[in-house]
């Protein structure tokens, strides 16, 4: 059977990649297990030598002999897993202080907690750091067979291996949470009962688009809240979920100051819910919460993939008035409502009016111009006096970054 290669298909962020490693002697490539690192690093630099730290002889080589072991890429090289020698670090600094050409060190890993840690205290100044998310909608979509419903994309979610070998997203998620579950966690955070903690993350599945009660949520798991605020850090380090904080500037006293939670993945989502259907999905009450964990990780793949961070929020206060994202462009603010339902209604965009009223009446914002987005499950673009009606479909070509 031939199978479609993900080399075949261009990564978003592979142009970044490129003009990055032309004016940095490092450059430190980040993200979750599967999401393509060692294919776009071997696509963007063919002719640099691989190496990879998975095998335990080649870790043991690069902890134990390290000079001998970088004595092997005298002019560069793609390491793969860096944090299964974290130690190596220091010998790369040595070698780039002594040879700072550009591109010598494309390093992958997919363990941010100690891996960032390592590299900015170690290769601070030397390296860019960059990170690899799941396919965007925009990749997705140049495989010869994408999903076509948002049903069908939310289900399949965007992890490469899924659609280079056509599988059902069910099947390869299933090894891949038993795999994320026995090595990563069990190697960031020496995590005893793993049972326990796979119950943790189906729970925060179940709060995905939520805030986040770290007490409520150690108490359903039988866990303390000292330990449910460890295993997000977890999640977070190993890019499975992240918490997105509230809006700070000064609207206010009367604003939720808790953390919501979201996931990077939808595919994932749905699987650690039982979603196993497109037509499970279509009835189920959480319909709303995935859709909208789908749309903030599109947002942050459409800013990573250019090796930036957005500056996004959400808002709420404790009267019930409610935006999910507020994106701070700069020159402008994006106010984001997320709408799971096919049909338009001039009631998406009210409580993005009452904000843009609150925004644009404070000194802190009162210079920028507030753009209302409603970003919804139909089909049909609108432009209309109180913002703009972006479908599903569109999100992918939207101008998020301004650029």
């Amino acid at each position: 059977m031939r199978y479609h290669s993900v080399a075949m298909i261009q990564r978003d962020l592979q142009p970044h990649l490129i003009d990055v490693a032309s004016r940095h002697p490092v450059v430190t490539l980040t993200g979750p297990r599967q999401s393509g690192k060692t294919t776009i690093c071997r696509a963007a630099f063919p002719q640099m030598t691989y190496a990879s730290l998975e095998p335990p002889d080649q870790q043991e080589y690069a902890r134990t002999d390290p000079r001998g072991f970088l004595g092997r890429f005298l002019a560069g090289a793609v390491i793969d897993e860096i944090q299964r020698a974290p130690s190596l670090l220091s010998y790369i600094q040595e070698s780039v202080d002594s040879n700072p050409a550009p591109g010598r060190f494309i390093l992958t890993g997919s363990q941010n907690l100690g891996l960032l840690a390592g590299v900015t205290q170690t290769l601070a100044g030397r390296s860019a750091l960059l990170k690899l998310l799941p396919l965007a909608m925009a990749e997705v979509r140049r495989f010869p067979k994408p999903p076509q419903s948002l049903d069908e994309v939310l289900l399949t979610g965007g992890y490469p291996r899924i659609f280079d070998r056509n599988l059902p997203a069910a099947e390869w998620i299933a090894s891949y949470v038993a795999t994320y579950v026995e090595r990563d966690v069990r190697q960031v955070l020496q995590v005893g009962d793993l049972l326990a903690f796979q119950t943790f993350l189906r729970m925060c599945a179940g709060r995905s688009g939520q805030l986040l009660n770290l007490s409520g949520l150690g108490a359903e798991c039988g866990i303390t809240h000292a330990t449910a605020r460890s295993w997000i850090s977890v999640l977070e380090a190993t890019y499975i979920a992240f918490r997105l904080p509230p809006l700070h500037v000064n609207i206010g006293k009367r604003l939720i100051k808790t953390p919501k939670l979201y996931f990077y993945d939808t595919g994932l989502l749905c699987y650690l819910l039982g979603i196993r259907e497109p037509g499970q999905l279509e009835l189920h009450p959480l319909r709303g919460a995935i859709f909208e964990s789908w749309v903030a990780s599109e947002i942050f793949k459409i800013y990573a993939n250019r090796g930036e961070t957005p500056s996004m929020f959400f808002y709420r206060d404790r009267s019930g008035t409610e935006v999910d994202f507020v994106i701070d462009r700069g020159s402008k603010i994006l106010a984001v409502e997320v709408k799971a339902g096919r049909t338009p209604s001039s009631g998406y965009f009210s409580a993005l009016d009452q904000l843009r009223h609150s925004l644009e009446s404070k000194r802190a914002t009162r210079s920028k111009p507030v753009h209302a987005i409603v970003v919804y499950g139909g089909e049909e673009a609108q432009k209309r006096s109180m913002g703009e009606l972006l479908p599903w479909s569109g999100l992918a070509a939207f101008s998020w970054t301004g650029n």
